[in-house]
């Protein structure tokens, strides 16, 4: 159907000289500046692939659990533990290891960072119970306790904010209208 391809202007054009459509008001003014046209994929766009891109599915293969405990941010600047596993995978193959060598000793170095922010916060905490004081807030939590510190609010606020209290309670004394009702009528 050749009408329906075509910009605005084109379809306007062959509707208003097909004598389908009376002739625009403003036709002849975007006849004399038409709009500008973009040109179109011929094909699909291809997926953008970095060289580090292998080693970062590979690092999710090994520890799955980092999709889910390291957080991450979209407006941040510091990369993934997975990204700065794939660089340092790709910086010691550049410097002539052979890559499961490579692999290795970039995982050897994200376990032994790991390890050591766990650490960092454990004497944190012991700093803290020393001074008689309250411990700080995780400077390394995972994306579910961050989630979770996030919703705490709302989940308090469903078992102590008096107003869904009251809603509840109206809900209860209907489910028990209800079930009054089904009573009755079940017995006649």
């Amino acid at each position: 159907m050749s009408f329906t391809k075509g910009d605005l202007l084109t379809k306007t054009r062959k509707l208003v000289n097909g004598l389908a459509m009376a002739k625009p008001v403003w036709l002849k003014a975007m006849e004399k500046s038409p709009p500008a046209v973009f040109p179109r994929a011929e094909k699909k766009v291809e997926r953008i692939c970095l060289p580090e891109d292998v080693y970062i599915n590979k690092f999710y293969k090994k520890h799955p659990e980092s999709l889910h405990e390291d957080p991450l941010k979209i407006c941040d600047f510091d990369p993934t533990p997975s990204r700065i596993f794939g660089w340092r995978v790709l910086e010691l193959k550049d410097q002539g290891v052979n890559e499961e060598e490579a692999i290795d000793v970039a995982d050897m170095e994200y376990r032994l960072q790991k390890k050591a922010k766990k650490k960092a916060y454990k004497r944190l905490k012991e700093i803290a119970r020393l001074r008689g004081t309250k411990p700080p807030p995780n400077p390394y939590p995972s994306a579910i306790k961050e989630i979770q510190a996030e919703e705490k609010k709302y989940v308090d606020d469903r078992f102590f904010n008096p107003r869904i209290l009251e809603i509840v309670e109206k809900l209860k004394e209907q489910q028990a209208a209800e079930m009054q009702d089904r009573g009755r009528s079940a017995g006649m």
